[in-house]
């Protein structure tokens, strides 16, 4: 999946975030590109350039 848009839900926030998946590694951590943060499928803000700890994630899904 790396260089497609990707969304990740993480633990304890209500919101989704949305980006291009640049690389990952072995404990899931990622890094994405061209980030916005989106709730009920609204884009509230664009965060850029994002580094998620694996361990903090729940669900990542491909931007359809």
């Amino acid at each position: 999946m790396i260089g497609s848009r990707i969304l990740v839900e993480m633990k304890g926030d209500n919101h989704l975030l949305e980006g291009e998946l640049e690389s990952v590694d072995d404990y899931l951590n990622l890094h994405m590109l061209d980030t916005v943060e989106v709730a009920d499928g609204e884009r509230l803000r664009a965060l850029g350039e994002v580094v998620l700890r694996g361990n903090n994630i729940i669900l990542v899904m491909p931007v359809e």
